[in-house]
């Protein structure tokens, strides 16, 4: 259809709320070639303001494109956050609320509007235990979207295909904003959130996972504490190791749950494991490891018998499954399980407090050039100290 314009979507004046999910290759320390390198992944809420709320306009430009304004908000409880397995703590991610986080949601074709330019200018400050920082430059985020709002599929990926290795470029996928102008230096932040010094403390990197977010609309989100216990086969001997993750950390667990109103994939209630992080100690592969979930490939699964019509009506017990894909950071890098592991629990109650979820498998664990290191065998993970809301505020 041509000659549309965003007028035709009958929008309403209220801001957009929703669940990010995100991941970034963080590195640490003042050297950005020689520095410790991790993928963080991150996730939270966020309100973005937008047209037709008072003070954003719609927009038709000479050459026929229309767009409208949005503005990222600063507020208490607004930010991602995500655990650090090189810093050893929580890292949240917050918007600079002195300086103006604005985009817009723009045609790609004059008169068309989907599919659709939406960029956002970030203005970040990042901290953890011990540090506050901000950076110099703007972190531009772009992405095509298919509707507003613009919700990602609840359990798509936010890259096309599994990259791997710092010099792989990522592909985002649909619904996805990726940074431009990658790397970005992060140095110790003033009072007024000015860069102090000329000395970085962290950077945001390019390559296989430059900082990325997507925005989803879940039903209800499950936030744990984790303890539990990883068996690995390692050079033909049989390892346990005892885990642990705690929520206020940002690490444990994150599930996000879809009623039917949420998917487009029939009745039933949809599950996403959306975050990882669980440490424990094992000599056999050089010290502290921590289990993730891989921020690449999506641990998607269902929660009950697959035939609710809504999320209320879920009948417990609950079956709880996932197809979960893993990765276990070490002190010498990352392994790659090469297969899914199915965890399957059962849940008393939507708080799902206590749930054990459990896989018995074999499944091999890489490095980034194929090497068999290890095998996993199985993982259990018990759901402690668990939050349960629509919303997930950055702090507790």
């Amino acid at each position: 259809m041509s000659g549309e314009t965003y007028e035709s979507l009958n929008l309403e004046p209220k801001p957009i709320r929703a669940h990010v999910l995100g991941a970034a290759s963080v590195v640490v320390g003042d050297d950005y070639y020689n520095g410790r390198r991790e993928t963080i992944t991150f996730s939270g809420f966020t309100q973005i303001n937008k047209w037709p709320m008072p003070g954003f306009e719609h927009r038709v430009d000479d050459n026929g494109f229309a767009s409208f304004e949005t503005e990222l908000i600063s507020a208490p409880e607004v930010g991602i956050k995500g655990y650090s397995y090189e810093l050893a703590d929580r890292v949240q991610l917050l918007t600079n609320p002195f300086l103006p986080n604005t985009g817009h949601i723009r045609q790609i074709a004059p008169g068309r509007n989907f599919p659709a330019e939406f960029r956002l200018r970030r203005f970040g400050i990042l901290e953890t235990s011990t540090l506050r920082l901000t950076h110099r430059g703007v972190i531009e985020t772009v992405g095509v979207v298919d509707g507003v709002p613009p919700f990602a599929k609840p359990q798509a990926g936010l890259p096309l295909g599994v990259p791997r290795g710092a010099a792989t470029e990522a592909v985002p996928a649909p619904g996805v904003l990726r940074a431009t102008g990658l790397p970005e230096a992060w140095y110790p932040a003033s009072d007024e959130n000015e860069p102090i010094g000329i000395t970085p403390s962290l950077f945001f990197g390019s390559g296989a996972s430059p900082f990325m977010t997507m925005l989803l609309d879940p039903s209800m989100i499950v936030q744990a504490t984790i303890e539990g216990s990883l068996t690995l086969a390692v050079n033909g001997k049989t390892v346990k190791v005892e885990l642990k993750g705690e929520r206020s950390l940002a690490a444990g667990a994150e599930i996000l749950l879809f009623g039917p109103e949420k998917h487009d994939d029939g009745a039933g209630v949809r599950a996403r494991l959306s975050r990882l992080a669980v440490v424990g100690e094992c000599a056999e592969l050089g010290g502290r490891v921590m289990l993730r979930a891989s921020w690449a490939r999506p641990s998607a699964g269902t929660f009950g018998k697959g035939d609710e019509d809504a999320l209320s009506r879920l009948r417990y017990p609950a079956d709880l499954h996932l197809d979960a894909h893993l990765e276990l950071a070490t002190p010498h890098g990352i392994l790659y399980a090469t297969a899914s592991a199915p965890l399957s629990g059962r849940a008393t109650d939507l708080e799902a407090n206590g749930t054990e979820l459990r896989a018995e498998s074999d499944v091999p664990l890489v490095a980034e050039d194929g090497t068999t290191k290890a095998r996993l065998t199985d993982v259990k993970l018990v759901l402690r100290d668990t939050q349960v809301g629509e919303q997930a505020p950055v702090s507790d």
